[in-house]
């Protein structure tokens, strides 16, 4: 019971409610708004998990994946079981169902890395046989098909001829008795033909009256010719439905006879959706996914600018105030938190924070955190939040809290065993209450081990004398502190901030307060006790002076040096905090410079790569011009055999100028990195970095993870995260062989895997990015076949456009017939 009083105190019936607005499907929504933390780690790891895969399904997948056809066919199934007949619309929702399931499980199967994705639809059954013989029965409509049976496209072309007689026969009497009608027009009434006769003119057509106007002035008659085709027409009406009833109850029997497995699927569809509304909503809340950490491995709670998801909500569709983040850290050794501080300074939302963050885990949400997150699996999440007041049970706001922390601690399994039939004698001091409570403390066994359990105490001991309010505070902390695994409470008590200094399992926080705005800032203060400003704010707020004295008088001079001190650490805090801001701009900026100087020097590296280019162009350009003037000589030495000896020592002198003036090609720099599993590299053409998963193999691709994705990349998009390019792999060279003395004609390019890139079924965008890369692996074959498909011939236009302008591309061709005709372009590389 306790339990789910503390999800209603948390709100958590809210989040669920936001949580079902980004599911697909009334099933997934309805799943949102009941969701339940499970009772297990391994539970709450599996719907992580589910969560994670489908969150990096979103983030691959260029449209994202749908449940459009899924439908709630749960009634229906449960009518087929008990042999009713369903109607046309409910076999199509089967139908429909059933295709949106098969084209999940497709997608999914065509995935890699999803493993739990791959393990929910594997087993299932979609019958493909079942949705084609219902589309081939049953219409858009619902309505079913002629082709369904052939005596019932027998029945529909009597009822057909039956009623083309009928209007022949009505039109044949509109034309002759024209002017007793009100309109030239047939009409119905019921399953009956009829026309619009005028009252006074009702003998111009005999027949039967079905209907007149509200004023009398028109009579729908039937004539008496067409009754009788009208009663034939009815009669092939009543087979159709019977026949149409028939069809379907096959139908229904083939759905009833897999019926189980039909319920599967719908099981399935319904955990895809929920999976898929958590991941949408954790990419809204810009959430990270949680890590569980071990107690016994003496982790730390990190929760780094936590954020509450209902205020963010808040913020976003209802323009609310900015929602100012918290950060929480907690030590392995810390058990209790003691969070001080003035009303309406944030200690509430920070309890309600913390405890949605944990059951956000639990049922398999990020956390609205920044990474990394980390806090443990908490079987229990207890708490007592806000004002219990019972007029009925004469219950005081004290004798509240303290019925519910009796629960609390009856949940945790060492609670009050005798106190739940005396509840008519708490007064407003609630006397009684803490007499009962300190003897439920003083039987509690010291020996037992604590329980996995998150407890949230809002305002522990107030409501009460203040003595023995914080009296009983004390102790429930120190027991809670032996038998609860974290908890963290609210409180105005003084006392509480020296158990820190006298426990080591104890920490202090606060909530900031501005002196001078006399309004709290929200932001969590870890290890700094909140100090009292009643005085100053009455002070500010122009209570006279003599009060203030006296107040300050009957507080004494150790409470004011409490508050001095606790003064004195907040600005030093603020201090440290403005130097590190001032440190981390100056970082920033020191980045930016260092990227600025980095794209600088790799300018200078390309003008000089340039200039080079340039000065060997320009000894190319000579030396074909002295071979020119040589050629030009040559010419005219040989015109005389005497002097032939001659041109050719200036053949050889030539040679020798061409040794001389061409420089020799410039070394390859030396890599200044080659990438190991494990390094961290940039890709510049994402914007992102990445983490080295493998080493590069010998065609240059390596696989990178950043963030939850992982994909291939080749080194020439990769570099240091200096700038440094990547050192690419030789290939080893088969040994040369000795041409033959007699050239043979050239080899005719062979198709493999490598030079081959199907292209069909993308868009012209991302089939340019899919050609580029082609390309630069094909270059070593010289040839690359392009599979475009026919269609409209618009993607083939795209990459006919693409090639003619690409640098790269010597020539293309459509395929001979043989190997795709109009289908496939054959692109000859340079």
């Amino acid at each position: 019971m306790i339990q789910s009083e503390t999800l209603e105190l948390l709100e958590w019936q809210r989040l669920c409610q936001h949580l079902a607005t980004f599911a697909a499907t009334k099933l997934g929504a309805i799943a949102s708004r009941h969701l339940h933390p499970p009772a297990t780690l391994a539970e709450s790891l599996h719907l992580l998990a589910q969560t994670k895969e489908v969150y990096q399904l979103e983030c691959q997948l260029t449209h994202g994946w749908t449940f459009e056809g899924i439908q709630d066919i749960g009634d229906a199934l449960e009518r087929a079981e008990r042999q009713g007949i369903l109607s046309g619309e409910d076999l199509l929702a089967i139908a429909t169902t059933l295709a949106g399931v098969r084209r999940l499980r497709r997608l999914i199967d065509d995935q890699e890395d999803i493993p739990v994705l791959n393990q929910l639809v594997a087993d299932i059954r979609t019958y493909p046989e079942l949705e084609q013989e219902i589309h081939r029965c049953i219409d858009e409509r619902g309505d079913v098909t002629d082709r369904a049976s052939p005596k019932l496209a027998e029945i529909r072309q009597h009822s057909k001829s039956l009623r083309d007689r009928i209007y022949q026969t009505l039109q044949n009497i509109v034309q002759r008795q024209g002017g007793a009608l009100q309109q030239p027009l047939i009409t119905q009434r019921g399953d009956r033909f009829v026309l619009p006769v005028k009252a006074p003119q009702k003998d111009s057509v005999s027949g039967i009256v079905h209907d007149a106007s509200s004023t009398g002035a028109t009579l729908y008659i039937e004539p008496h010719a067409i009754v009788g085709l009208g009663n034939q027409l009815k009669t092939y009406k009543r087979r159709e439905q019977a026949e149409a009833e028939a069809v379907r109850r096959v139908l229904t029997e083939q759905v009833a006879a897999v019926k189980p497995d039909l319920e599967q699927v719908l099981a399935v569809a319904t955990r895809l959706d929920l999976a898929t509304a958590k991941a949408r909503y954790s990419l809204w809340l810009q959430a990270n996914p949680p890590r569980f950490i071990d107690p016994n491995q003496r982790e730390s709670i990190t929760l780094r600018q936590l954020r509450h998801p209902l205020l963010v909500w808040q913020h976003q569709h209802e323009e609310d105030a900015p929602v100012v983040p918290i950060t929480i850290q907690i030590q392995p050794q810390i058990k209790v938190v003691a969070i001080t501080g003035p009303n309406t300074g944030g200690k509430t939302v920070t309890l309600k924070t913390l405890g949605l963050a944990a059951l956000m885990a639990k049922v398999g949400l990020f956390v609205p955190a920044k990474e990394p997150v980390e806090l443990p699996w908490f079987e229990q999440i207890l708490a007592d939040i806000g004002d219990e007041q019972s007029l009925e049970q004469s219950l005081s706001t004290f004798s509240g809290h303290i019925r519910r922390i009796s629960r609390i601690l009856d949940e945790l399994g060492t609670g009050n065993e005798g106190d739940e039939g005396d509840e008519g004698d708490e007064g407003d001091e609630g006397d009684n209450v803490v007499d009962k409570e300190q003897d439920s403390l003083s039987f509690i066994s010291q020996t037992s081990h604590p329980t996995s359990a998150l407890v949230l105490l809002d305002e522990i001991g107030a409501g009460t004398d203040p003595a023995e309010g914080s009296a009983l505070a004390i102790a429930l902390l120190k027991y809670l502190a032996d038998h609860a695994q974290l908890t963290v409470a609210t409180t105005h008590y003084g006392e509480l901030k020296a158990l820190k200094y006298q426990d080591e399992r104890f920490e202090n926080a606060s909530v900031e307060f501005d002196d001078v705005t006399l309004s709290p800032t929200y932001r969590l203060l870890w290890g700094i006790p909140g100090r009292s400003n009643a005085l100053t704010i009455a002070q500010r707020l122009g209570l006279k002076s003599d009060v203030v004295s006296l107040a300050q008088t009957l507080v004494g001079s150790s409470s004011e040096e409490v508050n001095q001190v606790i003064s004195g650490l907040e600005a030093q805090r603020r201090d440290q905090e403005t130097k590190a801001q001032e440190a981390n701009q100056l970082l920033q900026q020191t980045e930016r410079l260092h990227q600025e100087v980095s794209s600088k020097a790799k300018l200078l590296q390309e003008r000089e790569r340039e200039l080079k280019l340039s000065q060997e162009q320009a000894v190319q350009d000579a030396i074909a011009q002295a071979r020119e003037e040589i050629a030009q000589v040559i010419r005219k030495l040989q015109q005389g055999p005497q002097i032939a000896q001659n041109a050719q020592k200036a053949t050889n002198a030539l040679k020798e100028i061409e040794q001389r003036h061409i420089p020799k090609p410039p070394a390859k720099a030396k890599p200044a990195f080659q990438p190991k599993v494990g390094d961290r590299i940039r890709i510049p053409r994402l914007n992102q970095t990445a983490e080295v998963l493998t080493p590069a193999d010998e065609d240059g691709e390596l696989r990178v993870r950043f963030g939850l994705m992982k994909m291939t990349v080749f080194l020439a998009d990769i570099e240091s995260l200096e700038g440094e390019k990547a050192q690419m792999p030789v290939k080893s060279k088969p040994a040369s062989t000795p041409a033959p003395a007699v050239s043979s004609p050239p080899t005719p390019p062979i198709r493999t895997e490598k030079n081959t890139i199907d292209l069909r079924g993308s868009r012209v965008a991302d089939a340019e990015v899919e050609l580029e890369q082609a390309i630069s692996q094909a270059i070593a074959s010289g040839v690359l076949w392009i599979i475009h498909g026919k269609g409209t011939g618009k993607l083939r236009a795209g990459v006919h456009e693409f090639l003619e302008r690409h640098p790269l591309v010597d020539r293309f061709e459509l395929a001979k017939q043989a190997e795709g005709g109009s289908g496939v372009t054959v692109a000859y590389l340079k």
